[in-house]
Parts: C-alpha cells; structure tokens; sequence
C-alpha cells in the first residue's frame, strides 16, 4: 500500500487528502495533518471521497447511439463521429450555432484546453460553465466594485475576525473546514450575524440572527447601511482616500425609507441596529456568502450592496477582513480563472480587446472570434430557437442542475449533435449522441484551485479504469483531428502555456506547487510568493465603487393559485447532482431520498403529516416527496434539495434571470402543496 497526496474532489475548501493505494485500486483516504485548511480533518464527504472511483456504474468505453440506445464503440470511431458532426454544424450553420459547456469538476488545464478549443479551433465564443448558476453575480458584482471577483481574504483568515457576517450560506453543511475557522474564532470571542431566510444550524451559534422574507437581500442591507451612516459609524478616513462615488451613494441612502427593512423583509430595526452596530464597530470584520445572495434576478445587485456594506466600513483591502463568496465546486474558481466564461479569455482578459486577443493569437497563431459568446443559459434559449444547434459537454448535468427542466431537456433533446464527456452516464451523458468516458480526479494529474484562490496540484494516484482516459488528452486528440494540433505531453505543459499567457497565474508552474500548500494568485511571476489578500493599498480598479442599488421583488411571488415560495439548496450529505456522492453508500444512507421542508403550522393547514408524500407544484411541472416538518422554514416558505433526479427541484424554477449575470433565480419561485392520499 502506498498514499499519494492530492486535493479534494468536491465543494471548493480545498482540502488535501492522501489516497490509500493498493494493488492498482483506491481502498481509503487520510486527511493531512499539515495543510492549512484541513488540519487532520475532512468532512463527510471528504472521508468517502474515494468510494465513487470504482463504481460499478463507471463508464469504461466510449458509447455512440445506434437506432435510439447506446452501443459501445473504440475511441477513433467516437473522436472522429464528434469531430465531423460538430464541423458540419459549424460549416453549415456558422461558429454561433455550436456551444461548449466546461466544467468546474475538472482542472485548469483542461478548463483551458476546452476554452482554446472552442475559440481557436470552433471559432465561437459560446462557452461558459456552472459558475454562471452559482457566482457569476459575485464575478460581476466585485468586480465592479473592487475590481476583481473573487474572495479578498484567505479562509484562515476568518479565525482572526472580530465580527463574522454570514448570509445566503449554509456553511456548516456545504463548506464545513470554513466553518471550522468561524468556530476558532468563535472560541477566541468572536461575535456571530447571520442572516438567512431559514433558521440554518450556524443560527444556533449567532449573536445576532436575522430571518429575512426570500429575494429581499437588498433591503436590508440598505437599511444596515443607513443605520450604520446615521449613526457615525462609517469609515470616512477610508471611504476619502480608497472609494469614489460616495456622495451619490450616500444622497440615494439618505432617502431610504428605514420602515421598508419590516414591510418589506420583515426584520425588527432593533435586531438590524444590533447587528449594524456589531458590525462596523470593530477593526476586523469579515462577510462570507454564497448562493442565497446571488440565485436571485436581484444577485447582482446583492453582490454590490454587501461591497458597499464592506468598503462603507473600511472592512477591505486589509488582513482579517473582507468578503468572501464561498464556491461550491473543487475548482469553479479555477474554471472561472481560464477563461471558461462568455467574454473572457483565462485571467479575466476581456475577449473584446483587441491587444489581449493580439498576444493569444500570436501564442495560438490562429485569429479569435471578436464577439462575446453566449452564456450557459443564454445557449439554452438559443437551442429552443434552434440557432444553438451542436453542444460539447465536459463533465456538467444540466438535464439537472438547470432551471425549468421540462424545457432544458427539450433543448438538450432538440440538438442535432450532442457530445458529452464524463465519468458516469449522467442524466445528460443520457441524452447525448456520443459518451466519453473520463478519468476520475484519483486518475490524473493537474491543478485546481479553491474558493481562497489557493492554486494546488491534483495528483494521479491509479491508472483510468478502463478505456477511460483524463479530459485534457480527450481534449487534445479532439483538436488534433480537427486539424488544430495539441502536442502537450503532460499537464504541466500546458500550465506553463497558462503561465505565460495569463498574468494572474505568471508564477504557478508546477516545480513551485509540487511542495508546500499551493499558491493564491495574483502570483504574477516565478518569484512572486502569492496574495492572501486582495486589494492591499488599493484596489485592483484603483478606488473601490460604491453605487447605490434599488430593491427589485422576486419575478415570482405567491398568489392564491400557488401561495408558498419555494427555495432550493443543497444538503449535507451531499453534493452538485449526486452522479458522485449519490454512489457512496454512507453518504446516500445520510440523504437517502428528496423532502420538502414545511413549516407545522403549513403543514397542519393543508394536512400534510411529517414523513407522508406530497405533491409539490409550480407553473412549469410538478414532484412527489417526503413532508419533513421543521421550524427551520418560515410559515409559507417551503425548502427542496435539488440533488435527487427521482424528484428533481428543478422541475419547479423558473428561467426568470438576473439581467447582468445571466443567473436563474433558483432560491424563490411560487408553488403549491398537497398532500397525497
């Protein structure tokens, strides 16, 4: 037996782990004592990271469908199928009618390779990635404000804050190594807010909590700020010399109505006032959110308010500080760092400026497309108007994790060429026209990098199983056939190309990631030690932008016809779809089945009883689940988990989207309960 030290396959804490290796087979996994995030521990999932691997259901030949089901075929014939059908749809209907969708599952290299691929060799720029159903507000939204958009501060950092915000993240169940350093913290006298519109288990743990009506973030954090500017407590001495466009901010917060925070959120202002003043009373204070402030149409707008809350403060561009949106995958930080996004190229560089496109295409010696491509979601109303007609898919489920499912799956159904690339035969990998069988994390070498912006190395413990082979070399004979040559012979080939094209990541070659615990970018050269915090001195726009934002209510609210809202998440046990944890047989023990939590004085109204089945509906479909009863949800608030394809959540929302980010409200639509006899 011998262990081979990697990084974690699933939420982005970043966790490493040593994989127990015998006979060519992964038997258990050891968390690292050293590392500074896990700390000897792993959680749930992280302890059953490895039982996936050799599932009996992973596949192990590439599949091409015949007559209407799959057959098994050798990987010539599925790579050069895929490369005819995708250049006939090119060919005969132009670049804008292929789309690409990566995936934060996979590494950087191959993040990249697919970006490369798509733009140098399909010519679009039609790809895009899961990060736009979770922080594309949060990649908009700081970045507007701060100039970069990603967390400012380490996690490590969160043990030294004097007042911790938390809001729209249920951070004990989805980033549990997080909320390990908010308890250090704790323990040193920390105080707690958090706010959330269900009564999360870090509640228990507040000094302050506050339970906010769903979709009206921006409320109360204007009325936050408004107490904070009344009361004298902002921070004039940073607002003067680091932030512009304060005056115009301030004149619009003036005018906000305060009684609007409890018409409106139905938030006391004392328990508001309470958290306001713990909050900007102190030197050291830090926000940690995640997908309940940016699935919403307002996440965007969201995003900006908790900047201005941070920089009205002073709490930003310092150690122990900060906002820190928590990720949800291993690497969609690291998905979003090349370039796998609509209009930007690896490192945020803007695929509309002509000199970033010069030195790409001077690297790549092709000519780029101009015109910033579509977005994930944006392909799937296009597929509807068949302008979308071809898709490459790398290791993503959208016939699950997309909004409004009926009409995502007639997409994906409606294509004339589907191609997917994965590691079991997803609900997706269901639909395509040809599967290719993928290495699973335990079977490849690269890098990923976490939600801090720590760039660590993923290690290749075992051989593929089977015929299956790493994304990067799919990628790679892909391209070669379709007469775009990639010759790199290892992954650290292609960081290197990264490297030297992408100057956030100018100093991550892999002699330097091969010892010690990664690097956080910016690390702009080979010297460069990284940037646990951002924005030190100034920000990465020169001053941070505070603009006023006004409160927009959900597109969909209760009525009559459908008078509960409904919000979506995640649980503990576990992650994404469930095409991985869903094959762990502890993990699937802990979460064996969908429910809907219902408040028991809903509950009795409509005479649902705890355990029994109910029908939930909503104007696009309906599902059949579990009634839990909880006091965790408000009255009229119901909570679905969206891992389960036997009651998928996703039947329920709707494609109603935050017009700058693109993003689905996923965390309020309206629907109805009833019991079933």
């Amino acid at each position: 037996m011998h262990r081979v030290l990697t990084t974690c396959c699933f939420c982005a804490c970043g966790c490493n782990l040593y994989l127990e290796v015998e006979d060519g087979r992964i038997t258990g996994v050891i968390p690292s004592r050293e590392h500074p995030i896990t700390r000897g521990n792993l959680c749930l999932k992280g302890w059953h990271s490895y039982e996936f691997i050799h599932h009996r259901d992973r596949l192990q030949s590439p599949l091409i469908r015949r007559h209407g089901r799959f057959v098994k075929a050798s990987w010539d014939e599925a790579l050069d199928l895929v490369t005819a059908r995708l250049l006939e749809i090119r060919d005969k209907y132009g670049a804008e009618s292929l789309g690409v969708l990566s995936s934060a599952k996979c590494t950087n290299e191959e993040n990249y390779l697919l970006m490369k691929l798509t733009r140098a060799v399909l010519k679009t720029n039609n790809i895009d990635h899961c990060a736009r159903l979770c922080h594309s507000p949060s990649v908009i939204g700081l970045n507007n404000a701060f100039g970069s958009g990603a967390m400012t501060n380490s996690i490590a950092e969160l043990a030294g804050a004097e007042v911790i915000l938390v809001t729209g993240s249920n951070t004990t169940e989805q980033h549990p190594q997080i909320a390990r350093f908010i308890f250090d913290a704790l323990a040193k006298g920390a105080r707690l807010i958090v706010v959330d519109p269900r009564r999360i288990p870090l509640s228990r743990f507040a000094h302050v909590y506050l339970q906010p009506r769903l979709g009206t973030d921006v409320i109360w954090l204007n009325g936050m700020m408004k107490m904070i500017l009344d009361d004298g407590l902002a921070d004039d001495t940073f607002i003067k010399m680091r932030t512009e466009n304060f005056e115009a901010f301030t004149e619009m917060l003036r005018n906000f109505n305060i009684e609007d925070v409890v018409t409106i959120s139905g938030i006391r202002l004392e328990d508001l006032r309470r958290a306001a003043r713990m909050y900007a009373s102190v030197k050291r204070a830090m926000i940690i959110y995640s997908m309940g402030i940016t699935q919403h149409i307002s996440g965007t707008d969201n995003v900006q308010s908790i900047a201005n809350l941070a920089m009205l403060t002073g709490h930003v561009e310092q150690e122990w500080t900060g906002v820190g949106p928590l990720r949800g995958q291993n690497n969609v930080q690291g998905a979003c760092d090349m370039g796998a996004l609509p209009g930007t190229l690896s490192g945020y560089q803007n695929i509309a400026d002509a000199n970033i496109r010069e030195k790409f295409e001077n690297v790549w010696k092709t000519h780029l497309p101009t015109v910033p491509g579509l977005t994930g979601i944006g392909m799937f109303r296009s597929a509807g108007d068949k302008k979308v007609r071809g898709m490459f898919i790398m290791g993503e489920n959208p016939a699950l994790s997309h909004p409004d499912l009926r009409s995502t799956r007639a997409a994906l159904k409606g294509m004339e060429f589907l191609a997917v690339s994965d590691i079991f035969l997803t609900e997706t990998a269901e639909l395509a026209d040809v599967v290719l069988p993928a290495a699973s994390f335990a079977e490849k070498d690269g890098t990923v990098t976490s939600t801090e912006r720590r760039i660590q190395r993923l290690r290749k413990a075992i051989s593929p199983v089977g015929e299956s082979k790493p994304d990067w070399q799919i990628l790679c004979e892909l391209s070669s056939r379709m007469g775009y040559p990639m010759d790199y012979e290892t992954p650290a080939e292609i960081m290197e190309e990264i490297a030297f094209l992408t100057p956030i990541y100018g100093g991550a070659y892999y002699n330097r990631l091969e010892h010690g615990w990664g690097l956080f970018w910016p690390c702009p050269n080979s010297h460069h030690p990284g940037t646990p915090f951002l924005h030190k001195g100034s920000f990465a726009r020169g001053r941070g932008r505070f603009e006023y934002v006004r409160y927009r209510p959900p597109a969909e609210v209760p009525d009559d016809r459908f008078p509960f809202f409904l919000t979506t998440g995640r649980i503990y046990a576990h992650w994404h779809t469930g095409s991985m944890t869903r094959r762990v047989t502890a993990l699937s023990r802990e979460g064996p089945e969908a429910f809907v939590e219902i408040n028991p004085k809903d509950a009795k109204t409509i005479g649902v009883r705890d355990g029994k089945p109910v029908r939930v509906f909503s104007r696009r479909g309906d599902i059949t689940v579990k009634a839990r009863l909880t006091r965790d949800v408000p009255e009229k608030t119901v909570f679905i988990p969206f891992h389960f394809a036997e009651a998928p959540a996703n039947i329920l929302t709707h494609y109603h989207c935050d017009p700058g980010a693109d993003i689905p409200e996923f965390k309020v639509c309206a629907v109805r309960v009833e019991s079933v006899q």
